[in-house]
């Protein structure tokens, strides 16, 4: 017997969507949501789940910063929808779906207060963090030279030593090693969260900021142990997944 098209396409649909869940063992996270795929603001809050299961606002909303063309789907946890389009290097987007937290990148002169368990790097000039596709032995990766860079290549690859704007920054593990058969080569590199510019006026090349009381804030409450995940969606995209990808 056939089955009706109608339900053969939910029922794959329904397939799809059962692969992009909120991790089980997840207990914490910072949701963003935006107008619509090309706005550039987001409104940001940390959420946490209690002992009955219940989701809580402990930070926000407060406002970000996305890139400055919008969002398009990431590669993180979640499935992306079929044929959809997804990011690509200097594309100016932010990923979108859902991505787990990773470790902090400083240079700030004030130590910023972080969880014992969330890696910390000191930044120096050594320290490259490589977007070109060329290389894709090396693509959305840390690498620590056993020399400051020196070479034209080293120096374009190099982390930013005196940005302001990257004095601090949190990994948004989009298409990196985190994420299983990640990077791919050429589909984004160098998502973090930061702090902004011009007190917000400027979006991002793809990454979220924040102000910097506000991203402080958010990296002092991070537990590792809580499997911390991002959530970056449009608003219409949220409400639509929230229950069949179980958002808090």
């Amino acid at each position: 017997m056939k089955m009706p098209l109608v339900l053969l396409i939910v029922l794959m649909l329904g397939c799809c969507i059962s692969f992009a869940q909120m991790p089980a063992n997840c207990s914490q996270a910072v949701i963003g949501t935006a107008d619509g795929w090309d706005s550039s603001v987001v409104s940001l809050s940390l959420v946490e789940k209690q002992a009955n299961g219940q989701w809580v606002r402990i930070l926000g909303p407060v406002q970000g910063r996305l890139g400055r063309a919008g969002l398009v789907w990431g590669l993180g946890l979640h499935a992306n929808p079929r044929r959809a389009i997804t990011k690509r290097e200097g594309d100016g987007r932010s990923p979108a779906g859902i991505f787990r937290i990773g470790g902090l990148w400083t240079t700030h002169k004030t130590p910023v207060k972080h969880h014992r368990n969330i890696p910390a790097v000191k930044v120096g000039p050594r320290d490259l963090w490589v977007s070109d596709p060329s290389q894709p032995h090396l693509y959305n990766r840390h690498i620590r030279l056993n020399h400051p860079a020196s070479t034209p290549w080293e120096l374009k690859e190099q982390m930013r030593q005196t940005d302001y704007a990257h004095s601090i920054k949190l990994l948004i593990c989009h298409n990196t090693q985190e994420t299983p058969g990640r990077p791919v080569v050429g589909a984004g590199s160098s998502i973090f969260f930061h702090i902004w510019r011009r007190d917000g006026a400027a979006p991002t090349a793809g990454c979220t900021s924040m102000a910097e009381t506000n991203l402080r804030s958010i990296i002092a409450r991070l537990d590792p142990a809580r499997n911390p995940v991002y959530i970056l969606l449009p608003r219409a995209e949220y409400a639509r997944l929230r229950n069949p990808w179980r958002l808090p």
